[in-house]
Protein backbone atom coordinates (compact mmCIF):
# COMPACT_ATOMS: atom_id res chain seq x y z
CA UNK A 1 0.00 0.00 0.00
CA UNK A 2 1.05 3.75 -0.87
CA UNK A 3 2.31 5.58 2.03
CA UNK A 4 0.06 8.92 2.50
CA UNK A 5 1.61 12.16 1.13
CA UNK A 6 0.04 15.63 0.49
CA UNK A 7 0.24 14.24 -3.25
CA UNK A 8 0.66 10.05 -3.73
CA UNK A 9 0.49 10.99 -7.27
CA UNK A 10 4.35 12.75 -7.61
CA UNK A 11 7.67 10.76 -7.45
CA UNK A 12 8.95 9.95 -4.45
CA UNK A 13 12.72 10.89 -5.40
CA UNK A 14 12.25 13.69 -7.31
CA UNK A 15 8.19 15.01 -7.05
CA UNK A 16 7.57 15.52 -11.11
CA UNK A 17 4.21 15.59 -11.18
CA UNK A 18 2.16 12.46 -12.60
CA UNK A 19 0.81 13.52 -15.83
CA UNK A 20 4.54 16.34 -16.66
CA UNK A 21 6.83 16.05 -19.62
CA UNK A 22 9.47 13.46 -18.81
CA UNK A 23 6.91 10.83 -16.97
CA UNK A 24 7.75 7.59 -18.14
CA UNK A 25 4.61 5.70 -18.36
CA UNK A 26 3.96 1.55 -18.52
CA UNK A 27 4.59 1.24 -22.82
CA UNK A 28 4.71 4.75 -23.20
CA UNK A 29 0.98 5.00 -22.36
CA UNK A 30 -0.62 7.40 -19.40
CA UNK A 31 -3.44 4.87 -19.39
CA UNK A 32 -1.54 2.23 -18.41
CA UNK A 33 -0.12 4.10 -15.15
CA UNK A 34 3.74 4.93 -13.98
CA UNK A 35 6.09 2.51 -15.35
CA UNK A 36 8.46 2.76 -12.23
CA UNK A 37 6.82 2.30 -8.42
CA UNK A 38 8.19 1.08 -5.29
CA UNK A 39 5.66 -0.37 -2.22
CA UNK A 40 5.78 3.28 -1.01
CA UNK A 41 5.20 5.21 -4.03
CA UNK A 42 5.28 5.92 -7.50
CA UNK A 43 9.17 6.88 -9.36
CA UNK A 44 9.31 8.93 -12.91
CA UNK A 45 11.77 7.46 -14.58
CA UNK A 46 14.27 4.93 -14.37
CA UNK A 47 17.18 7.02 -12.87
CA UNK A 48 14.61 7.86 -10.16
CA UNK A 49 14.10 4.19 -9.85
CA UNK A 50 17.48 3.38 -9.54
CA UNK A 51 18.10 6.69 -7.15
CA UNK A 52 15.13 4.83 -4.68
CA UNK A 53 16.91 1.20 -5.38
CA UNK A 54 19.90 2.51 -4.05
CA UNK A 55 18.56 4.80 -1.14
CA UNK A 56 16.23 2.04 0.17
CA UNK A 57 19.60 -0.71 0.07
CA UNK A 58 21.60 1.66 1.92
CA UNK A 59 18.99 2.08 4.53
CA UNK A 60 18.11 -1.39 4.94
CA UNK A 61 14.84 -0.97 3.58
CA UNK A 62 14.30 -3.16 0.64
CA UNK A 63 11.15 -4.87 0.12
CA UNK A 64 11.15 -8.88 -0.16
CA UNK A 65 8.35 -9.19 -2.82
CA UNK A 66 7.68 -7.10 -5.58
CA UNK A 67 5.33 -3.93 -5.00
CA UNK A 68 1.83 -4.42 -6.48
CA UNK A 69 0.98 -1.84 -9.02
CA UNK A 70 -0.54 1.21 -7.63
CA UNK A 71 -3.15 1.58 -9.66
CA UNK A 72 -4.69 -1.45 -9.54
CA UNK A 73 -4.38 -1.53 -5.79
CA UNK A 74 -6.40 1.80 -6.46
CA UNK A 75 -9.09 0.62 -8.99
CA UNK A 76 -9.48 -2.37 -6.81
CA UNK A 77 -10.03 -0.23 -3.47
CA UNK A 78 -13.21 1.86 -5.39
CA UNK A 79 -14.58 -1.77 -6.70
CA UNK A 80 -15.79 -2.72 -3.14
Amino acid sequence: MLAPTADPYRCIECGLPYRAPGFSYYHGDIDNGPAYWSDREILCSPRCSLAHHRRRESEGTLPQLPAPDPFEAAVAGRRR
